[in-house]
């Protein structure tokens, strides 16, 4: 049984501008919107970054999900944390019986892909969701992914970025955070230094730590693995967007550097 993080999603007033960001920053190139998020009153964009995503929300209507999630954590920044399963249905009868509520059942039969997102309430944290693409029996990482839609391997742009290595949640308790998560993904919580805490998934890591920004519990950062970090650094500083050498911000969620 195994658990990749696969996509990556903000929330943000402006994407327009968050996508200028993405794309002059990290040299990445739009490969799909999905016109299925109207029904939410939101309009997308994703970018692939080898085989995982970032994908971009924006509301369009008053009073959704999405800019309700804006104003309670003082602006634009990260909304939720998407991973692909082996087994969906095992992942719901457990997540059944930790009392753990399902906001979201998609089961797309005709595109063979069935997910769920857990309620937030449930999980703390951020949207926990977890995808199965049930028309894909090899199960190699970089396979299908109806999210991005059916074309999105030639648009794949590594001479910046090559993969998101981890996914930084924020919260007062981390500990308690961490392991709610862990039950969910059936993974043990494990810790590198005082107050930090993570869970292992087959491609990445989730990590919890202390909310030191005032913005409340929420998915504050990602951690991706550089090939031209000086690219990413001199294009952030012309974007108003350079925090230091290993940091930058990106529609309110911290960008991490790594090699």
């Amino acid at each position: 049984m195994w658990i990749r993080l696969r996509q990556i999603a903000v929330v943000t007033t402006d994407l327009r501008e968050t996508a200028l960001d993405i794309q002059n920053i990290l040299g990445l190139e739009a490969c799909h919107m999905d016109p299925g998020v109207g029904a939410f009153g939101l309009k997308n964009t994703l970018w692939p970054i080898g085989s995982q995503f970032i994908e971009c929300v924006t509301p369009v209507e008053e009073n959704t999900a999405g800019g309700r999630y804006i104003d309670r954590r003082k602006g634009d920044g990260g909304y939720m944390v998407i991973n692909q399963v082996d087994d969906v249905e095992v992942r719901i009868n457990h997540v059944n019986q930790l009392g753990v509520r399902i906001a979201n059942d998609m089961n797309y039969q005709k595109s063979g892909f069935h997910g769920i997102q857990l309620h937030p309430a449930d999980t703390g944290g951020s949207f926990f969701e977890m995808d199965q693409m049930t028309s894909d029996t090899t199960e190699e990482p970089g396979g299908p992914w109806w999210p991005a839609g059916s074309y999105w391997q030639p648009y794949v742009r590594d001479d910046r970025v090559k993969a998101i290595a981890a996914a930084e949640l924020q919260s007062p308790d981390p500990l308690r955070l961490a392991t709610r998560w862990g039950q969910i993904a059936q993974t043990e919580v494990w810790s590198e230094s005082d107050g930090v805490y993570n869970i292992a998934f087959e491609n990445a890591t989730v990590r919890f730590v202390e909310d030191t920004d005032g913005r409340g519990e929420g998915l504050g950062g990602i951690d991706l693995v550089c090939a031209d970090r000086d690219a990413v650094l001199a294009s952030a500083k012309q974007r108003n967007c350079y925090v230091n050498d290993d940091q930058l911000m990106i529609a309110g969620l911290r960008v991490y550097l790594r090699d």
